[in-house]
């Protein structure tokens, strides 16, 4: 359904966890793992070199190996994020955003001229919603961040109609299973733009790494135009390669490790009256604070904060507020210390 929202913020989950003794706010992972660290090492003694045109073009067709797709489909980012902010460059006037979901994209199009049309989901978030003829760019989550609820690869092809470009943020999807994604589809839906993060699984986020699937002539080659001559760094290309050709591997045991510390750290919080609002399917939660007044919330947030302990506010998501907050999935030790301090 269409209806007015509050305008997304910049307010992202690294605010409020600089600093923080247990982080619950920013959705990557706690440590980066020693062979991704040791790959990086390696190269700090060639960083007085440009970055090698040739090896980036190898690392993007490690990338399409992996998915199946020609190599020219594949363009390597500095974060997902730059991708977004290359996409106000399409041939595009009425972009649509399906929130709750990631700001940035939303914000991104504002600033370039592009007024958003936010299309907002009801609880539990699950039902895709009809789209305005006039829209010409769709964007979605999958899994959606803040609700981590995940779509049909069937549903967000049906976005497509054969006109507007679908952007989908598969941000996540690494630990929730590739048959989710939509990335084999995209040679055959030239609109479909399919972007990917390598910061949350691999804990890089300070290096800003992933990438975008999408048609080499209608999408990534007028997008290309607007980049640096060397857009992406040494570090990142080598962070990369070392993904694919070790971390992808050790997906199938990220994945079983995520579902049982999902499904544990849910039975905990139920026992304060903290509920999931959403099915998620991502390494994080949706829930609502028990019975506590917006109001009520926003103080026992300031509490945890004092405390060290960092939640994501959702008053910063269009369609939601502050009877929401969104944790990031951790390990018993630390959401026992949550526990502990929701009952003082």
């Amino acid at each position: 359904m269409n209806v007015p929202a509050c305008p997304p913020s910049r307010i992202h989950g690294d605010i409020a966890a600089r600093g923080a003794r247990i982080d619950f706010s920013v959705n990557v992972a706690t440590s980066t793992p020693s062979w991704l660290i040791d790959a990086l090492n390696s190269e700090i003694a060639n960083l007085a070199a440009y970055p090698d045109a040739d090896r980036l073009a190898a690392a993007e067709e490690l990338i399409a190996e992996y998915h199946g797709v020609p190599p020219d489909y594949v363009m390597l980012l500095a974060g997902a994020a730059e991708g977004f902010v290359l996409l106000p460059h399409l041939p595009i006037t009425h972009p649509t955003i399906i929130h709750p979901g990631f700001s940035e994209p939303d914000i991104i199009f504002t600033d370039a001229g592009r007024p958003v049309d936010r299309v907002i989901l009801p609880e539990p978030f699950n039902v895709l919603p009809s789209i305005s003829d006039d829209a010409d760019l769709v964007v979605i989550g999958n899994p959606t961040n803040p609700t981590g609820v995940l779509w049909r690869p069937d549903d967000l092809l049906g976005l497509d109609d054969g006109r507007r470009f679908v952007v989908v943020d598969e941000a996540f999807i690494d630990v929730v299973g590739e048959e989710h994604s939509v990335i084999p589809q995209v040679p055959t839906h030239p609109r479909l733009i399919v972007l990917r993060s390598l910061t949350k699984t691999w804990a890089i986020a300070g290096l800003r790494v992933g990438y975008m699937v999408a048609d080499p002539d209608i999408v990534l080659g007028p997008l290309r135009r607007w980049r640096p001559h060397w857009p992406i760094g040494t570090l990142q290309i080598a962070a990369a390669e070392a993904v694919f050709t070790h971390g992808v591997t050790t997906l199938p045991e990220h994945r079983s490790q995520l579902l049982a510390d999902r499904e544990a750290m849910l039975r905990q919080l139920a026992t304060v009256g903290w509920l999931p609002v959403s099915d998620s399917r991502a390494p994080f939660v949706l829930v609502r604070p028990g019975d506590l007044s917006p109001d009520q919330a926003r103080t026992r947030y300031r509490k945890l904060m004092a405390r060290g302990i960092a939640l994501r506010r959702c008053d910063t998501f269009p369609g939601l507020g502050w009877n929401y907050f969104r944790l990031a999935v951790r390990k018993k030790p630390q959401v026992d210390s949550l526990i502990t301090a929701l009952k003082e």
